[in-house]
């Protein structure tokens, strides 16, 4: 957690002027990560997954302010993310968002609540589908509904990725036993991805799909890489017979 956070706050010294926003799974979503980078960058904010256990509060009302003693911090149970999907269901409202390429109508409901462990408010955005449900929060209240889901919806795109560099480029086929040879060769690993994609967003026509997938016309990622391996590797008949060396036999 504390390598996520260090590498997190390295990226957003290059974002100066901007508030990055940290969209992650609910491993992540919590103080552990959410501490050092809140102290060390008040600007970056947090979006990520429930769990169906976490427990919300309310606001502390404003005569607890004014009352003797120590101010409370937080208002009265709400109940946990299981118990208010129940109640909150009837409630939800229709929304259209972008999702994975398409135009997707969902119904949901949002409200700010108070969360102990991040100890700060939270928008919180319930996805009710048909028998089952999936709730968001994000530390940056400014963000729409459609935006919680929209964002997080994108990181289906990384998951992608981590497919892509450990199958097709061969990341998780290393032979390599030291540290700094592993290193290297994921760090080629992470290169030759790089450059596939750049050579995908150069090239004047979208490349065919192998594999045809109803509902989907963009290409995938080892379309790209065949393009590249028929382009530096063109396909020649071999004429059955090798070329004479050239050296002397000893």
């Amino acid at each position: 957690m504390a390598q996520a956070a260090e590498m997190i706050l390295q990226v957003s010294t290059h974002f100066s002027g901007h508030s990055p926003l940290v969209v992650c799974d609910s491993w992540f979503g919590n103080n552990g990560l959410w501490r050092p980078l809140s102290a060390a960058a008040p600007s970056i904010h947090l979006l990520s997954r429930l769990r169906s256990s976490t427990v919300l509060y309310a606001k502390p009302p404003d005569a607890a302010r004014t009352a003797k003693g120590r101010p409370r911090k937080y208002g009265d149970r709400c109940g946990s993310v299981t118990e208010l999907a129940a109640s909150l269901r009837e409630r939800a409202q229709r929304y259209t968002v972008q999702l994975y390429g398409k135009a997707r109508e969902i119904r949901a409901y949002d409200q700010v609540f108070l969360l102990k462990t991040l100890r700060c408010p939270v928008r919180v955005v319930w996805v009710f589908r048909k028998t089952q449900w999936v709730a968001f929060f994000t530390t940056d209240l400014t963000l729409s509904v459609t935006q919680i889901i929209e964002y997080y919806g994108a990181r289906w795109k990384i998951e992608a990725g981590f497919k892509e560099i450990k199958q097709e480029i061969g990341s998780a086929r290393s032979q390599n036993r030291t540290a700094d040879a592993v290193s290297n060769h994921l760090h080629f690993c992470l290169l030759a991805t790089t450059l596939t994609w750049i050579y995908a967003d150069r090239i004047k026509a979208d490349p065919k799909r192998r594999h045809l997938v109803k509902g989907r016309t963009s290409f995938a990622f080892s379309d790209v890489r065949k393009l590249i391996t028929d382009e530096a590797l063109p396909l020649r008949p071999f004429s059955g017979t090798l070329a004479p060396s050239q050296s002397t036999p000893t």
